[in-house]
């Protein structure tokens, strides 16, 4: 999957959230100053050209949805930063957490008793 911007993913937590769109709606969603409609247009055509959005047509207009869900971004993200901050070792990943002590041993033993049973 292709990194998304600030506004891409700002974007895409809407149709998440909200299900699907036409852009004119996706307006009332941001606060003041508002996006200009062109401008989440084309944000949204590019989400589409990415794979990510898909649309229905409603003679001239589109209503788009999300064509990835949350859970699938999420993994991927995930992926880049491992790949790219922890030289693709998913050990080092969970190394650091441990000992910055974002994850208790407790919670370490639990994900390992997970991992097992799957």
């Amino acid at each position: 999957m292709k990194i998304l911007t600030k506004r891409e993913e700002e974007i895409m937590t809407l149709f998440w959230e909200k299900g699907p769109l036409f852009v004119k709606e996706m307006l009332a969603f941001f606060d003041e100053p508002k996006p200009h409609f062109n401008t989440i247009s084309t944000i949204v055509r590019g989400l589409e050209e990415k794979g990510y959005v898909a649309h229905r047509a409603y003679g001239n207009t589109f209503q788009y949805y999300a064509a990835v869900n949350e859970n699938e971004f999420g993994k991927s993200r995930l992926k880049n930063v491992i790949d790219r901050y922890f030289n693709n070792s998913y050990l080092n990943a969970v190394s650091s957490l441990v000992e910055e002590e974002k994850i208790s041993l407790d919670e370490l033993k639990a994900l390992i008793e997970k991992v097992e049973k799957q």
